[in-house]
């Protein structure tokens, strides 16, 4: 029988008229004879709440005990879910990380998963049991429970589906697949019947919310074709596979904005060796994590040195940077946190030259100043002030035939 695990976020169980329709789509996907595993979300506000019950009795609270209160919200929908099943004749029973085990790090409030055993989930499922199982828990080699921060839900599931060897993970979310852009920034943005995991990654690094990155890495690592599809709608999803199951590889799939990063420019830093290793190294004590980088020589023997961090990050590395002026002899530090990244993504790119030269147009007629530039084998991203992020997505849709309902294939008006 094939093995499905179906994952619900907490949009998709925010209420218990939702955890109904949730129990009739996973007793409609056994009835078609599959082996269903089932991965859910706390209830939508849940996890929210429980944070701030932990900020407001200490900002600085225990890390350990912050993810023993904030786990809880996942544990009450597997209990949820699982009536809800039993209530249609569909054996169910709920599982949370640590009876799996889900073993991880003990890097509380954003564990890693080291290591899943699915023997006894595949058991209960053998027997004819719907596992219902909390996303987002693990638990340490000392028996502390842990929680896999952003996304966590979604990792749980791809890695679950790994360790049963599952035919597919489908996603259940509040959308009904992945689309070339956002589809609220262009209404004619398209639906993708297929898209790699490299191309999601891609999009899911560079500000595509529909997936978190860590889940396609795991994902992309150990072969788990993934479903991205709404829990209410009953439409086709997008599948996220390998390279090798998509037939026509177009040059760009897909357009993605961010603008949760900032600007930093250093003024007039000494141009001598060392310099950089001292400034980033010092941003990674800090845990700053840096992402665009770009320097500009002067003849003067000095040279501007300009990247982007995570706005939340800033005022974090301000303070860094003030430890190194005297290492690095900078005249000023300039930030601008009004900035959106802009980026296409497509792994047609490979074989396709131009693409950045088309990119630098489309956004140069529109009167769109370019400020920073980063490339990848499939991917091209640039810095623009944020008040153009909307007109460069449509532009860039449009320049690269995203627009209307069938896509060009490779070569075509490329």
């Amino acid at each position: 029988m094939p093995k499905i695990v179906m994952k619900f976020g907490g949009t998709s169980v925010a209420d218990l008229d939702r955890i109904r329709n949730v129990a009739r789509l996973v007793k409609k996907q056994r009835d078609a004879g599959d082996e269903v595993a089932v991965v859910v979300s706390a209830m939508s506000g849940t996890t929210n709440h429980l944070v701030k019950l932990c900020n407001d009795l200490n900002p600085l609270h225990d890390t350990a005990e912050y993810d023993a209160v904030v786990a809880t919200g996942e544990q009450v929908t597997t209990g949820l879910l699982a009536i809800a099943l039993q209530s249609l004749g569909t054996p169910a029973r709920s599982w949370q990380g640590w009876q799996i085990p889900i073993l991880s790090d003990d890097a509380h409030g954003k564990a890693r998963v080291d290591q899943i055993d699915g023997q006894k989930l595949l058991a209960a499922m053998a027997r004819g049991e719907t596992p219902i199982i909390a996303g987002f828990q693990g638990v340490t080699a000392d028996g502390r429970v842990t929680t896999l921060g952003r996304g966590g839900s979604d990792l749980s599931a791809v890695a679950i589906a790994a360790a049963i060897k599952a035919d597919r993970c489908d996603i259940y979310t509040d959308v009904d697949g992945i689309y070339t852009t956002d589809p609220r920034v262009v209404p004619r943005a398209r639906k993708l019947e297929k898209i790699s995991f490299e191309e999601m990654l891609e999009l899911a690094s560079v500000g595509a919310k529909v997936l978190q990155t860590r889940s396609v890495e795991m994902a992309m690592k150990h072969g788990v074709r993934i479903q991205v599809l709404s829990s209410f709608a009953d439409k086709p999803g997008s599948l996220v596979v390998g390279e090798d199951e998509i037939v026509e590889k177009l040059v760009v799939s897909g357009v993605a904005y961010s603008v949760d990063d900032a600007k930093v420019t250093l003024r007039r830093v000494a141009d001598r060796p060392g310099v950089a290793a001292i400034l980033f190294g010092r941003l990674a004590e800090a845990h700053v994590n840096v992402d665009m980088i770009v320097q500009n020589l002067g003849a003067d023997g000095t040279t501007d040195m300009t990247f982007t961090v995570g706005r939340g990050d800033l005022a974090q590395a301000r303070v860094a940077l003030e430890d190194v002026r005297e290492a690095l002899g900078y005249q000023e530090v300039l930030t601008d946190p009004a900035v959106a990244k802009i980026s296409v993504v497509g792994i047609g790119m490979r074989s396709h030259a131009g693409v950045a030269a088309r990119m630098f147009k489309a956004l140069s007629e529109r009167n769109i100043n370019i400020q920073v530039i980063s490339t990848s084998e499939i991917k091209v991203s640039v810095l623009v002030a944020a008040e153009y992020k909307e007109l460069a997505v449509r532009a860039l849709h449009s320049c690269f035939g995203l627009d209307g309902d069938e896509p060009p294939a490779v070569g075509e008006g490329q």
